[in-house]
């Protein structure tokens, strides 16, 4: 069953019918959503993904009671154009976000131009659930423009809460600054004890939010800054995994790879912080879910788990082994275009969906998002709205992973993890990645080399020249800006 669109003021007139007219209009409450967002958790970064080293049995547990993609991917390897995506269902390169906001570096090229800020014309989640009736609610990271205007109460959410105007907390102890670095100053939290953290407190105000709104339609975007650096956890979350990393035995020829001439990509999971960092999300996780069962709104309550990039893993120069986490099977990291920085974790508890742990083999985007919540809750897009996402609820039900349609990519920037600006596309099983500085392509069929080891390009040229042409039609649909040569450039 899929939920029909109904407003407030139908809901009680509703309710002030007689019984017989109340059984003849028979309309189910609206559906709530819970949309919880992690910074910077890889596709291994939990026990049902793969991790040997991270426990997460509340995310564990969401993935047994609903549907986890294996085959999800983050519309862009950094942060803020995924948000965008994730607020409009639209791709990255036709927003104009096509980098962290504040990613400034230049090489042999000089970057794209991009947007500082989500434009206001845009329509958000907020707005699309806030036009039909439902309270709206928005807590921890942004990132999608620092002036007031274009903070999450300029773009549809009546109720914010810690919002900062950057990337990342100041910290994740009280008082939560970084002298150094005000913007990254996170707000509302005044007065916390020296024992609290912040993954904690943004649930007790994700927790408030749904007991003050159980009684009417909600959207919450529960939006947590880890597991992005800094890299701070509670101790009694570090504890448990300092003897285990301590006793892993040493790998064979080093705990990192090259990952190119100027990065290398750190090989296994080990880091007891970060490990600690994965924990306290997962406890967030559990609470919430713990409170939506516990006021009795498991039946009409969605709950959506996703990350917004790759792991970070790969580090610029000879930096890797400080990178907190690990991809592996999977190439690179936040950052890259490779697997490793755009596979992420969506799973999705829906009770009208389908149940019982099942995965689903779908190729899906993070700009899928939007489209997928409107269809869950009956709402319909606005007549002038252009979506790039399509609604991934027939998979949510039970229909079987499709050939899907192609995906692109578009990151024209160069990033502290090594990567030069580049683009990229999946058809069927085959990605090829182009290079901005040189043209150059590679090829690879993930469906024997998902780690992205044996580059087909000059075995299947025809191929990879098809992919190219295709590669580039669409960065010509979508206005993608490209980057230009640098004058000032020495090698």
């Amino acid at each position: 069953m899929r939920f029909p669109a109904v407003s407030l003021a139908l809901l009680s007139v509703l309710a002030g019918c007689g019984g017989a007219e109340r059984e003849a209009a028979s309309v189910r409450p609206p559906l709530n959503i819970v949309l919880f967002v992690v910074d910077d958790l890889g596709w291994r970064d939990a026990g049902v993904l793969g991790s040997e080293f991270y426990d997460t049995p509340a995310i564990d547990a969401l993935a047994a009671s609903g549907v986890r993609f294996s085959r999800f991917y983050s519309a862009s390897p950094v942060c803020s154009p995924t948000r965008a995506s994730l607020m409009t269902g639209r791709h990255p390169a036709r927003v104009g976000i096509t980098n962290w906001i504040g990613g400034e570096q230049q090489g042999m090229l000089l970057q794209a131009d991009y947007l500082r800020r989500l434009p206001l014309e845009e329509v958000t989640l907020g707005e699309a659930f806030a036009d039909a009736g439902y309270a709206t609610g928005y807590i921890g990271k942004w990132h999608l423009g620092a002036e007031d205007e274009f903070l999450p109460e300029g773009q549809g959410f009546a109720w914010t809460r810690a919002v900062n105007r950057a990337g990342q907390p100041g910290s994740y102890l009280p008082p939560y600054r970084n002298e150094d670095w005000p913007i990254t100053d996170v707000p509302d939290l005044v007065g916390d004890p020296p024992d609290a953290y912040l993954t904690d407190r943004l649930t007790d105000k994700a927790i408030g939010f749904l007991e003050e709104n159980q009684d009417r339609p909600f959207l919450l975007v529960l939006s947590h800054y880890a597991v992005h650096t800094p890299l701070e956890a509670l101790e009694a979350d570090v504890a448990p995994y300092r003897e285990p990393a301590s006793t892993l035995p040493a790998l064979e020829g080093g705990p990192t790879e090259a990952e190119s001439s100027r990065s290398t990509t750190k090989l296994r999971q080990d880091h007891p912080v970060y490990a600690g960092m994965v924990a306290a999300v997962d406890r967030s996780l559990s609470r919430i879910v713990e409170t939506v069962d516990a006021l009795g709104l498991a039946d009409r309550t969605a709950i959506v788990f996703v990350s917004d990039n790759g792991g970070l893993s790969t580090y610029a120069g000879d930096r890797g082994d400080r990178a907190p986490t690990a991809n592996r099977p999977l190439r690179a990291g936040k950052g890259w275009l490779y697997e490793g920085g755009i596979r992420i974790p969506l799973i999705v508890r829906w009770p009208d969906g389908a149940r019982g742990g099942r995965v689903s083999r779908v190729r899906a985007s993070t700009i899928d998002v939007f489209p997928t919540l409107l269809e869950m809750a009956g709402l319909p897009l606005r007549s002038d709205q252009q979506v790039d996402g399509v609604s991934l609820v027939p998979f949510l039900s039970g229909e079987p992973a499709s050939e899907g349609r192609d995906l692109f990519w578009h990151f024209p920037h160069y990033h502290g993890s090594g990567n030069r600006p580049s683009g990229a596309m999946l058809a069927g099983d085959y990605k090829l990645v182009e290079w901005f500085e040189d043209g150059s392509v590679e090829l690879y069929d993930l469906a024997s080399d998902p780690g992205e080891a044996h580059d087909l390009s000059s075995t299947m040229p025809e191929l990879a020249r098809d992919l190219s042409s295709r590669l580039s039609a669409w960065r010509d649909s979508v206005g993608a800006r490209m980057p230009r040569p640098n004058p000032d450039w020495t090698p």
